[in-house]
């Protein structure tokens, strides 16, 4: 990931022995304090007390690479007084991304959606807005992501629309930019054209992220590239455009997304507003792990007992991309732990999990 983004940025001396000095530290030595004044330095002295000193390797997954990105942007100067400063490290990879032909050809398939029924519409933006996930840049870095897909390992688009009644304020924590973000319009232009919800909040980060993950400015980006295409493509980024201006579609990032937390310790300003929801909508492999807690779960763990409970129904729609994985039936994991696939982990399988409210 380094040596990408070396290749993709003018970096001089001074920020290469940064990210040089960050990839010996995390990999040979010991959590060090961060050295910057950043605005959430303070908030990040508090998450790190009781780990810095000790190995990299004795901190949770979870807690490791959110501290790592978190250090990698300090590296890059992105907090500092200078040229890179507010420089999104990552915008390169992800614009190749939003351009690349397969988003094209996703982009493209949209024409399909006037054709097909109001049932059929809904099921291909919801496998869409699930499979959009499969496009993630952090996880095509560091493994091989070009497995098949197999297809969902449970639940199913009827179950996530059956989660809408009366329409209400609907809540999307969004994950990668790009292609998934893409998706995502394209899914809250459904939920506000058919009627499932009258006002959508997307949450995306407040700033750089993990590789991908989708930004305020990724928003402007990826609703301008819709805008330009010509058939349905362009007719969702129009539709999705003015329903920001008139408000029913409403973009919000809170610090915690950028944090190593998991949702069960959200603070209260982020739990009151999504406990509004009408229905909360949880995308992608990371927001996951924080949903139920990164931890060995038996994959046969109840969904509802370890996911968090807000007022409104929660639903989760994710690739499987790490070894976290609960609510599956018992018949479902011994096919796949027979198939010697690994199937938690390549992002060939996925699924769509929810909670009732409270």
């Amino acid at each position: 990931m380094i040596e990408r983004l070396c290749a993709a940025h003018p970096f001089g001396p001074e920020v290469r022995d940064r990210l040089a000095a960050l990839l010996r530290e995390s990999t040979e030595g010991v959590v060090e304090p961060l050295d910057d004044d950043a605005p959430d330095h303070g908030v990040w002295a508090e998450w790190i007390a009781d780990q810095v000193g000790r190995p990299w390797a004795e901190a949770s997954f979870l807690w490791a690479e959110s501290y790592f990105f978190r250090k990698l942007l300090a590296a890059t100067g992105f907090f500092s007084p200078g040229p890179w400063r507010g420089v999104d490290p990552f915008a390169p990879m992800k614009r190749a991304e939003l351009h690349n032909a397969a988003t094209a050809d996703t982009l493209k398939a949209l024409d399909e959606l006037p054709h097909l029924s109001d049932a059929d519409r809904d099921a291909a933006v919801v496998q869409a807005a699930v499979w959009g996930n499969q496009a993630d840049l952090a996880f095509q870095l560091s493994t091989d992501a070009s497995g098949a897909t197999s297809g969902l390992v449970t639940g199913s688009p009827e179950e996530f629309w059956s989660l809408f009644g009366e329409p209400g304020a609907v809540h999307l924590v969004a994950d990668n930019s790009a292609g998934e973000l893409a998706a995502d319009l394209v899914l809250i232009d459904r939920l506000l054209t058919a009627g499932r919800a009258d006002r959508v909040v997307l949450h995306v980060k407040p700033g750089p992220y993990y590789v991908s993950d989708a930004t305020p400015t990724d928003v402007l980006e990826v609703l301008h590239h819709l805008r330009a295409l010509p058939g349905e493509a362009g007719a969702v980024g129009e539709r999705v455009q003015n329903a920001m201006r008139e408000g029913r579609i409403g973009v919000r990032a809170h610090a915690f997304f950028c944090g190593p937390k998991e949702f069960g310790a959200m603070p209260e300003d982020l739990r009151a507003e999504l406990a509004s929801a009408a229905v909360t909508i949880f995308k992608g492999d990371l927001n996951y792990r924080r949903l139920v807690g990164d931890r060995h779960w038996q994959a046969t763990t109840a969904f509802d007992d370890v996911a968090l409970r807000l007022p409104g129904p929660v639903v989760s729609l994710r690739v499987l991309k790490s070894e976290v994985v609960v609510g599956l039936p018992g018949d479902v994991v011994a096919s796949l732990d027979a198939s010697g696939e690994a199937w938690r982990t390549q992002g060939s399988h996925a699924l769509i999990q929810s909670t009732p409210g409270t």
